[in-house]
């Protein structure tokens, strides 16, 4: 089970880093990218920084690319945007569970215009 601190940091750094995407990225270029969660390792030393991505498939590609190449620019501007002790060491996931979830949406609704049918 999570600390207080450790969730205060997590709301901290997601709040922070989704400000600096927004602010930073493109949209034309990387589509729409969303923080949707942010792990903290136990020392507070590190933090993956889970992102949707939404746009077509060249977007969702560079947007990756984009975050790769530039982590530490962007972990640069997070330290200073937030008072820590240490700046946690970041690295960017992509989570395509909002996907998923529209997916099985999706289905669900064609399932359920199917048997309307008779």
């Amino acid at each position: 089970m999570s600390s207080l601190r450790h969730q205060k940091v997590r709301e901290l750094l997601k709040r922070a880093i989704g400000e600096i995407l927004r602010r930073e990225l493109s949209m034309t270029e990387t589509g729409l990218v969303t923080v949707n969660d942010v792990g903290v390792s136990a020392d507070l030393h590190s933090a993956s920084i889970f992102v949707g991505v939404l746009g077509s498939p060249a977007q969702k590609k560079r947007a990756v690319e984009v975050l790769d190449a530039e982590r530490g620019r962007l972990q640069y501007l997070l330290g200073q945007a937030i008072t820590l002790k240490y700046t946690p060491h970041i690295r960017f996931l992509v989570d395509d569970s909002i996907e998923k979830g529209n997916r099985v949406l999706d289905i669900l609704d064609e399932l359920e215009h199917s048997g309307d049918k008779p």
